[in-house]
């Protein structure tokens, strides 16, 4: 397939270990196709469990010279870095829309998201500060420095190929930590133009390890079971995080899991409908609803239920879907066929139980299996799988409620806590149904939440640690405990 880029070597097909770029051992490739038609877009090097470990093993040599430079050199690396990728937004844009399928408009803004990472952790570098505690004894002073955790391995998933191995590989190098990453098979290629850009900003040979390759079995493996890796960082699916976390148990490696979510976005009826209408058309169908805090169950009460759906379908109805490179498309394919049959199947067992599609639907005659059309689900209720199950579809499914607890208690009934949304313009309900409702993130009236500069997590079963902020960078250091004895006092 030919890729017109004004940087061509941004579009790479090997691994990049140790500052270089290397093939699989066995010789093997495997495929990276376009969600939109299905055409292959390049063969990759299929690397595996050895050349994980040679990684490494090479972000280990690196660590003692990386970590021992100043704050503010590791700083000017991540800001070169960073502009870098502002020059390259467009082809990197394209090859994310070529490999993920969402709207060219949609992968350039989350260029600019991910870079926005670089930027941040480039200027928390120089504020990872110790203290120095009132002593407990004369003669003894105490205080405490922070160092990097180590060698640090991530996981990443193909919803944001880009932003979300920005968003840990800039913290860990900020702290002085060297990485080594795993994309998702399903998009490589833009972790690995990131890596040609930090390779041209001057990150030092060993630094940062990008390994590509068909079984997260192979090198995952390796990632949880090696000695030297002292921190994994992992975004995806809850059981694949639970599974990482217990191999991870036996070296007693820390670990920041980002997980599933199932989020709410309740409307209440003093609300402003058209501005919750507008919030929700970004949180639901932004990148086809492949969104880890997509809106999952929109609860609306009853006075203004009607109303809202009417308003909703009449939204919907408008997006156009298609190939992201293509004009006005605002909603692309999923990114395979196996996540549309997911869809389909969800859908389906709400309408037998009850529930009305007002717009949308899967049409199977259209002859192409990989896209899934923007549906609105009415009369929907929480007996159905969609209410438990994220749908990772552009599906918004509307339950009905009446009063503000049962709002809240339908919305905390999930093993899942990581964003909510609610919009209210009742000042006391605002911060009643913030602090009660179970979850690491609440949008209030607002449907976009996401930031470099605000913590980005959750709790109970959506995982552990926070991305983004001035707590980032806190997964990444140990806090030691400096003991000075024998001080003489005047």
């Amino acid at each position: 397939m030919n890729i017109t880029l004004a940087q061509p070597n941004l579009l790479r097909n090997q691994s990049y270990i140790n500052g270089q770029w290397v093939p699989a051992d066995s010789g093997k490739t495997f495929a990276v196709t376009n969600p939109a038609n299905g055409e292959t877009i390049a063969d990759l090097a299929d690397c595996g469990a050895d050349e994980t470990t040679r990684a490494i093993e090479a972000a280990d040599v690196a660590l003692t010279t990386w970590r021992r430079k100043t704050a503010k050199e590791r700083s000017l690396i991540l800001r070169k870095w960073h502009q870098l990728i502002l020059d390259n937004q467009e082809d990197l844009g394209k090859i994310m829309t070529l490999e993920q399928g969402k709207p060219l408009a949609e992968a350039k803004g989350e260029i600019l998201y991910g870079a926005s990472f670089i930027d941040w952790f480039a200027d928390e570098a120089r504020r990872i500060y110790g203290d120095v505690i009132p002593t407990f004894a004369e003669g003894k002073r105490v205080l405490t420095i922070k160092q990097p955790v180590g060698v640090v391995a991530t996981i990443t998933p193909w919803n944001f190929p880009n932003a979300m191995i920005a968003r840990k590989i800039a913290p860990a190098l900020a702290a002085g930590c060297t990485v080594v990453a795993r994309p998702s098979k399903e998009t490589p290629l833009s972790a690995l133009a990131l890596a040609e850009l930090a390779h041209q900003a001057g990150v030092p040979e060993g630094v940062l390890n990008i390994i590509v390759g068909s079984s997260s079995k192979d090198v995952g493996g390796v990632m949880t079971s090696h000695p030297t890796v002292r921190k994994l960082s992992f975004t995806g699916s809850t059981p694949v995080g639970k599974a990482l976390q217990s191999q991870c148990s036996d070296t007693v490696k820390r670990t920041s899991m980002e997980l599933g979510g199932n989020a709410p976005f309740i409307v209440f009826d003093d609300a402003d409908i058209d501005a919750a209408i507008e919030g929700l058309m970004g949180c639901k169908f932004r990148n086809a609803g492949q969104v880890c805090i997509s809106a999952n169950r929109i609860l609306v009460q009853d006075g203004i239920y009607d109303e809202f759906a009417d308003k909703l379908t009449k939204r919907v109805a408008e997006l156009k879907t298609g190939n992201g490179l293509e004009e006005d498309v605002k909603v692309g394919p999923l990114i395979n066929k196996g996540a549309v049959e997911k869809v389909v199947e969800l859908v389906d067992d709400a309408v037998k139980k009850g529930a009305q599609v007002t717009v949308g639907g899967h049409d199977s005659e259209q002859g192409d299996e990989r896209y899934y059309q923007p549906t609105v689900l009415t009369n929907v209720t929480d007996d159905m799988d969609v209410f438990s199950t994220e749908i990772f579809g552009p599906v918004a499914a509307l339950y009905r409620f009446k009063t503000e607890d049962e709002a809240i208690e339908r919305a905390n009934n999930t093993p899942f806590g990581l964003a909510s949304y609610f919009y209210s313009q009742g000042f006391s309900r605002i911060w009643r149904v913030s602090e009660a409702l179970e979850y690491g993130m609440v949008g209030i009236n607002e449907g976009g939440i996401s930031t470099e500069v605000a913590p980005f997590g959750g709790i109970k079963e959506s995982g552990n640690g926070r991305e983004g902020s001035k707590y980032g960078i806190d997964d990444y250091v140990e806090i030691k405990y400096l003991c000075m004895g024998g001080i003489q006092e005047a």
